[in-house]
């Protein structure tokens, strides 16, 4: 099947496909997913189906058991949530977290991402200067800058807070 007959046939088997797959399902969303899905997995073999005679049967065949196999995987979630259920209540980050996120948003974006590259996710300089396409002088002086306005920041932070502490007692 060539590239032009394959978005052909896909143009006319894809809207009865997923009306199929929604009678089984039951989830529009869902039935869309799974004949996408197998048409994906079909693209590779669109020169076989000549052969085979039957692309709708397969496709429909496929997308069918990744049907089958998302409600087994959802129904298994559901178990496992079931025996082992989240805890009544998950704290949210701690005040230094959330100040230090806050301080974070405020750099400016190349020093944010030097700063988070290198101290959050532990990159080298050199790998810092890699992923961002920098040279290696300019992740330096970004961290340098970076480094010296978050200490500001947090610095600032702490004083409102201790000032808040002061108030209140």
């Amino acid at each position: 099947m060539t590239e032009d007959e394959f978005d052909g046939f896909y143009a006319a088997a894809f809207p009865r496909l997923t009306g199929q797959l929604y009678a089984f399902t039951g989830d529009h969303g869902e039935a869309q997913d799974v004949v996408q899905e197998a048409f994906v997995r079909a693209w590779d073999r669109r020169r076989e189906f000549l052969v085979d005679g039957a692309p709708e049967a397969w496709i429909r065949t496929v997308a069918m058991r990744l049907a089958v196999s998302r409600w087994r995987r959802a129904r298994r979630w559901l178990e496992l949530v079931r025996h082992n259920p989240p805890p009544e209540h998950t704290p949210g980050p701690g005040p230094e977290r959330a100040a230090l996120v806050a301080a974070l948003r405020e750099l400016p974006e190349v020093q944010r991402m030097a700063v988070v590259l290198h101290h959050l996710c532990d990159l080298s300089v050199e790998q810092v200067a890699s992923e961002t396409g920098a040279p290696v002088g300019t992740v330096k002086a970004r961290l340098s800058r970076g480094r010296a306005a978050l200490a500001r920041r947090l610095g600032e932070a702490d004083e409102l807070g201790e000032r808040e502490d002061d108030r209140v007692r």
